[in-house]
């Protein structure tokens, strides 16, 4: 019900009158304004005129509520939020034993006191920040085709912060979100399969929104951005968040519908990493060469300086000045 009244007062620059919630709802007038006031408590600020109705004129910072009324259909099931949580790939990746709990189902925590990026690293994830984020997936393609979906997230994020922030983000391989060659968010995406399917996909994505250079350990503050520090703007998570959501949507039907070569291609459009110098380091092996492609299963093609050239499917990736 409050997703279907935001739905009914969001994008519109006029009043909605309360006969007309009350008419799509089913609900009586006096029922719509204890709606509205429950609304107004989880932190919307909707203003009440008398014989024209309601007009919604803010969203709160992170609303699931929001975020289901935008994103919730056919392809999202559920948005689940949770205050604080040790990781949200852990938790979406316990959730998704359940029967209950279906493909499309999102996990969104405000922060996370053990945050997992790539190759163990911890992800900083203080709360009232930034966006800690999980989807579950059960998809129909295999598993040698996994790393897609790590391309995929990437895609959406980099589009929907562009549109977003007005930031050129662009893409480091294998997962990151570079703003000014500085990261400002990552993708984590961990699978169950065996060896003719995957059983359940979770995808984590971190994205530092709101966080003051100060926030960063020091260790990674030279190397570490956030939307906010980029801009000098705040930004509101849950929008982030839906278009993301929407993006990621898009992204994953023109693959079903399309095929791969789209979704490599807008990858390409939006590296940082293609056609320039770098060094990967892949357990005790390191090689430096210039990345020059991407493959059709997302791996990166380095060329070396024999001229061989060589498919990297993961690895601790610098660029080389």
């Amino acid at each position: 019900m409050p997703q279907r009244i935001i739905r009914l007062l969001g994008g519109k620059d006029e009043f909605v009158s309360g006969e007309k919630i009350s008419s799509e709802l089913g609900i009586t007038r006096t029922a719509v304004w204890k709606k509205i006031k429950l609304l107004r408590k989880d932190g919307f600020i909707i203003k009440a005129v008398p014989s024209r109705g309601y007009k919604l004129i803010k969203t709160p910072d992170l609303s699931t509520d929001d975020i289901l009324a935008h994103v919730k259909g056919v392809f999202w099931k559920d948005v689940v939020f949770y205050h604080t949580v040790d990781s949200t790939n852990e938790t979406a990746s316990a959730l998704s034993l359940r029967s209950d709990i279906q493909s499309g189902t999102v996990i969104v925590a405000d922060a996370q006191t053990k945050g997992r990026g790539r190759l163990g690293r911890t992800w900083v994830s203080p709360p009232g920040m930034n966006i800690y984020m999980s989807i579950i997936l059960r998809p129909e393609i295999r598993p040698g085709d996994a790393t897609l979906l790590t391309v995929l997230a990437a895609v959406a994020c980099a589009n929907a912060l562009r549109e977003q922030s007005g930031l050129h983000v662009s893409l480091k391989w294998p997962n990151d979100l570079v703003v000014s060659d500085k990261k400002t968010g990552g993708i984590l995406t961990e699978v169950r399969s065996d060896p003719d399917r995957i059983h359940v996909a979770i995808i984590g994505i971190g994205i530092n929104v709101n966080c003051e250079s100060r926030d960063f350990p020091d260790d990674i503050r030279p190397i570490a951005t956030s939307l906010k520090v980029e801009t000098g703007k705040y930004q509101a998570r849950s929008g982030l968040i839906i278009r993301i959501l929407e993006e990621f949507e898009a992204w994953y039907k023109a693959l079903e519908g399309r095929g791969r070569r789209p979704l490599l291609e807008e990858w390409k459009r939006l590296s940082s990493t293609l056609n320039r110098n770098v060094k990967v380091t892949m357990g005790k092996e390191t090689i430096s060469g210039l990345a020059e492609d991407i493959d059709e299963e997302g791996m990166l093609i380095v060329r070396l300086s024999s001229g061989t050239r060589k498919r990297i499917s993961a690895g601790d990736l610098t660029i080389l000045r």
